[in-house]
């Protein structure tokens, strides 16, 4: 824990401010005080980064690299004053200088490194590894756009570049004296040198590969560990002035330019072949990069390589950096000599795998002519994995063509990463108990039964450092009053509050703070959007990715249908509710940014329709972001946690809300099996059909969409609501989203879950009518979600994948 007082530091940041500025801080603008803030928080930082550094390298301690496309860090200024232990003296410094923390805080970017909950989860893990004093690093791409800023015009999510480094970065060094090539395309020339065939990459496209450190923190124990994302540059930055001489214009710029293009954006539209090409080659940058530079570290620390895997552990955060594999044996094989057996063994004693999802969409495969031409060692490298590993299969099955063919690595013209992953790793972990069910009894049977003991669980987790201590202070403060300090270092501790889930004076403290965090939110709704939104209703809350899958479709039928009760009986007696939803579409998903549009059109029509304004509104917050999200679930009531059972490996914004004290509405899928584990049946509000109902339609099919929707006279009418101009004068703009539900059967249940989700709804009104009752539920899923902490997440993983010990500084 940093050690300064008030007046100290109120001296070194004028210092700070001078040096920076050169001007006296009475004629500062707001954004050069947080530059100040952040460059001096970083200095503080400093002494402890280094420490940390040398003692891991002196004490020769095993290194965790986790390896990610995404890490959603959000903003790091808040976070991290938090983790050195010196928030509050900071922000009573500062009043005294006349400078609010909070607003500060609300200038900085957020960082564009992330999408959705892999990199959020990415971000939390972390965190914890620096807070339990693991020596672990992140492993990125520092994208110079984020993935987009999203922008709601007329309805529609309009895409805009998120520029989020264009005010710097005072978090991130760049370390150009740690600089590696990555080399893509050219040929392999193949030599027999003294009987030992050599491979060498030549004719090459070579990219510099720039590292940039940013500081973790650990909570309040002097440990700081490191996430390197790396940045493409072109090897020279010097100007093709011949060609540009020549009148090749384009020749002059168009190397630059391809490689600049490598750390551009988080995830660049793939429907077409270059992107796809972009893909690949982003995958492969950063994973080749962070390779080379492990290696390296280890190397000049006097480390033998054969002993690699007793020292280091990489993380393959879901298929998009598996390259790991065949890169680490190239390393291994063509630059340090080892034969094939013993760089495979040290390739899969070092690799584990986490699977994220189920989907196909997402279990990426890559055409062969494509992998080849831009990675041609690498792929003769999968080849051979391929050819061994397909032996092996042929030893235990032999003449089963089909399922050998099924886990084929390379198959049917693709590279097949998942199983890639599986076969080059020693761990393969899913991240909710049904999920890696699934994974081991469906969608991965045949690896299952191959390499049984290979798979695992490790369900997800969330910093309670960051959602709990930062996002919900006076809440934080609650249970610091009722049991005292120790859940922040011990989240599991947090049980013990449910002793007070049945004091009224508790209780009604809970409600005064979820009233304030509302408060706080319909400020923001009102000051960003102009709605008007009523602090005293029910904020029920739906915010993450736009998909079919997280079925934000059901939500907003189910709002339709509401709409259809109050106008037809203005007397319905029900609790006034605020439906608040966020989330981005990825830009060539045309479904889900249909779903925006129907959300924005249902929230046009209703909160401008003065028969229901006291009883119902619709929001959409555009642009969600962590910082967003920091002021979003502590505000909500009601979590939607609706995905199609099956469908979600787990969410993490479950446990986000749940930590809150907002009460989860959820099928059984994902985490939310183990949510209502905890909490019990009767703390949270299940519906849907289970996991053999939904794998048995897959199985056996019967569903059907139609007959459903006509024997149900609500989804007959809202469905025609779709495409009769009720919510748009344009009878075909929704019809995708009628298509999708009736013409194409409807592949996530929507209307099946129709009925079972409005007598849910029905429950959750009926209980929150009784507001003791309700706080009760609240302070029980609170006590309870302790188990939810990352902390815990990451003591699994290191205890039962990586071997890692824990330096529990000051824990």
């Amino acid at each position: 824990m940093l050690k300064i007082n008030k007046e100290t530091f109120k001296k070194d940041y004028e210092k700070k401010f001078l040096e920076m500025h050169g001007t006296e801080l009475a004629f500062a603008s707001e954004q050069s005080k947080y530059e100040t803030l952040g460059v001096l928080v970083r200095d503080y930082v400093a002494g402890m980064w280094l420490s940390t550094t040398k003692s891991y390298n002196e004490n020769n301690e095993k290194q965790v690299y986790y390896f990610s496309m995404e890490f959603l860090l959000g903003r790091l200024l808040g976070n991290t004053l938090l983790n050195l232990g010196i928030r509050d003296m900071c922000k009573e410094a500062l009043a005294e200088l006349n400078i609010s923390l909070d607003s500060l805080e609300e200038l900085e970017q957020d960082q564009g490194l992330g999408n959705g909950g892999l990199g959020r989860l990415a971000a939390c893990f972390l965190d914890s590894m620096a807070s339990l004093g693991i020596p672990g690093n992140g492993c990125g791409i520092r994208y110079k756009y984020g993935f987009f800023e999203q922008k709601i015009i007329d309805g529609s999510q309009i895409e805009a570049p998120d520029n989020w480094l264009r005010s710097g970065n005072v978090w991130e060094i760049r370390k150009a004296d740690k600089a590696e090539i990555v080399r893509f395309g050219g040929e392999v020339k193949v030599e027999d040198i003294n009987g030992r065939l050599a491979f060498t990459h030549i004719n090459y496209e070579p990219v510099l590969a720039i590292p940039y450190d940013t500081p973790v923190v650990g909570y309040e124990n002097d440990v700081v560990n490191t996430l390197r994302l790396w940045s493409a540059e072109p090897v020279s930055n010097e100007f093709d002035f011949s060609s540009f001489s020549r009148g090749d214009f384009l020749k002059a710029i168009e190397y630059k330019n391809s490689v600049e293009a490598i750390s551009q954006v988080l995830y660049p539209e793939d429907s077409f072949y270059e992107g796809k090409m972009l893909r690949l080659k982003q995958q492969y940058f950063f994973v080749s990069a962070g390779l080379q530079s492990i290696i390296r570290h280890y190397k000049s620390n006097g480390g033998n390589l054969k002993g690699l895997d007793e020292k280091v552990a990489i993380h393959i955060n879901d298929t998009h950096p598996t390259l790991i594999i065949p890169e680490l044996m190239r390393i291994l094989m063509d630059d340090e000599g080892f034969a094939w057996e013993d760089a495979w063994r040290i390739t899969k004693n070092i690799c584990a795998y986490t699977n994220h999802t189920i989907l196909s969409e997402a279990l990426e495969k890559w055409p062969v002519d494509m992998f080849r031409k831009l990675l041609p060692r690498i792929y003769m490298i999968v080849e051979e994995i391929n050819s061994r590993f397909c032996q092996n299969l042929w030893n235990k099955y032999t003449g089963q063509w089909d399922k050998i063919h099924r886990m084929a690595i390379i198959a049917d013209g693709y590279v097949k990463m998942a199983h890639l992953a599986i076969a080059g790793s020693h761990s393969v972990n899913g991240v909710a108990k049904l999920h890696t069910e699934i994974l081991k009894k469906q969608e991965m049977s045949d690896f299952y039964y191959y390499y049984p003991r290979k798979f695992n669980n490790k369900t997800n987790g969330i910093t309670h450092r960051r959602w709990l201590l930062k996002a919900n202070p006076e809440l934080t403060n609650l249970l610091k009053e009722t049991i005292g300090p120790s859940f922040i270092k011990h989240p599991m501790d947090m049980e013990a509050f449910e002793r007070f889930s049945n004091n009224k004076s508790v209780q009604e403290k809970l409600h005064d703070i979820k009233r304030n965090n509302k408060v706080n939110l319909a400020e923001i709704i009102r000051s960003n959007q102009g709605i008007i939104i009523d602090p005293d209703s029910i904020f029920d809350v739906q915010v993450k990715r736009i998909h079919a899958y997280k079925r934000q479709t059901l939500n907003a039928l189910r709002i339709m249908d509401l709409y259809n009760e109050i106008i037809e009986n203005p007397n319905l007696d029900i609790v006034p509710r605020t439906f608040i939803f966020a989330g981005k579409a990825a830009p060539g998903y045309f479904l889900a940014k249909k779903t925006i549009e129907l959300i924005n059109a249902i929230a046009e029509k209703i909160n401008t329709d003065p028969r229901v304004q006291n009883k119902l509104k619709v929001v959409f917050m555009e642009n969600y972001k962590v910082s967003l999200a920091e002021h979003i679930v502590p505000a909500a009531d009601v979590s939607e946690q609706i995905s199609t059972t099956t469908k979600e490996a787990s969410g993490t914004s479950n446990m986000k809300f749940m930590m809150n004290g907002g009460l989860t509405m959820a099928t059984l899928d994902g985490a939310n099996v183990e949510i209502r584990d905890e909490v019990g049946d009767d703390n949270i509000f299940i519906f849907g059909l289970n996991e053999r109902e939904i794998l048995d339609y897959y199985k056996h099919g019967g569903y059907n969409a139609w007959e459903v929707c006509n024997n149900d006279p609500r989804l007959r009418r809202i469905t025609n609501d779709l495409i009769n101009g009720y919510y748009s004068p344009d009878r075909e703009k929704f019809k995708t989203i009628y298509e999708h539900l009736l013409t194409y059967n409807d592949e996530f249940f929507v209307l099946k879950d129709f009925d079972s989700y409005l007598k849910a709804q029905d429950r959750l009104d009926k209980a929150y009518r009784d507001k003791h009752h309700w706080q009760k539920m609240a302070a029980v899923n609170i006590a309870h979600s302790g188990i939810f902490s990352s902390d815990r997440t990451i003591q699994e993983y290191a205890t039962g994948i990586w071997g890692s010990e824990f330096l529990y500084k000051n824990l």
